[in-house]
């Protein structure tokens, strides 16, 4: 066996990155049953607003798959929700959908790598926004949006004309968040499990932000330090095992969310 006390931190970093890689494992549930524990498993993280907020995930180019207006997160059922294309006409099941998602369409279009965006209106980041401050990470579990945060200063008003559209898929630019002053979080992922796990953490950063500025400045962390903490936990199967883990919360409280 290899005495790992002589080993660098970068070759421990790579090491471990490698186990985590082959050992962590996420769920097997379909894309429908990932979108409706996203939205539970939201709701129960302090991310419901009444019928605000928005998932949708790509389900082939120019179509994805969302929730229906009028349902809350906390009611979201693989069986309830919607595949639309991208200018929102409805092409498999009831009901409509959020007449905001027309951003996401925008989003879809500029950044082809999308495959899920969450839009939400949790509390502490709601406050942040109220202020017209970017998000400030300076603390490790914070670290999977270091540098990653864009900030929209200016509000738009509502997000359903193309306008906003085209400002909200700009302003994202290769950063896989954005705080948007006066409304919320959005949230781009490579993956439905990325999308949910960084929402998360999002309003989580947030609320530490809130609470370190009301007691005095917030210190910034060394840029290389953030860099590396953020690379450290933003891998696909840290991602896939923490979406699992928040699930996992979910179906022991709401056992049934996945039935018809």
């Amino acid at each position: 066996m290899r005495d790992t006390f002589n080993l660098s931190k970068a070759e421990l970093v790579a090491k471990e990155k490698q186990r985590m890689t082959q050992q962590l494992s996420g769920g097997n549930w379909s894309v429908k049953e990932k979108v409706a524990l996203t939205c539970r498993i939201l709701f129960n993280k302090g991310h419901d607003s009444g019928l605000s907020g928005q998932i949708t995930t790509i389900e082939k180019p120019g179509e994805f798959i969302t929730q229906q207006l009028g349902i809350g997160f906390d009611e979201i059922t693989p069986s309830n929700l919607l595949t639309v294309d991208e200018h929102l006409n409805v092409l498999e099941g009831k009901g409509m959908p959020n007449p905001a998602n027309r951003f996401h369409s925008w989003i879809y279009r500029a950044h082809p790598e999308a495959r899920c965006i969450i839009h939400t209106h949790p509390i502490y980041t709601s406050a942040l926004s109220m202020l017209e401050e970017p998000l400030k990470v300076a603390h490790m579990d914070a670290c999977a949006l270091f540098d990653d945060v864009a900030f929209l200063p200016t509000w738009p008003g509502i997000p359903v004309g193309n306008d906003e559209g085209e400002i909200i898929s700009s302003t994202i630019g290769d950063k896989r968040a954005l705080l948007l002053a006066h409304h919320g979080l959005v949230v781009v992922g490579s993956s439905i499990e990325e999308a949910c796990v960084i929402a998360v953490q999002f309003e989580r950063a947030a609320k530490l932000h809130m609470i370190a500025a009301a007691a005095g400045k917030i210190a910034d962390i060394p840029e290389d330090l953030g860099k590396e903490a953020h690379d450290w936990v933003s891998t696909e199967s840290r991602n896939k095992s923490t979406f699992a883990y928040f699930a996992r919360q979910v179906l022991k409280k709401e056992p049934d969310c996945l039935e018809a």
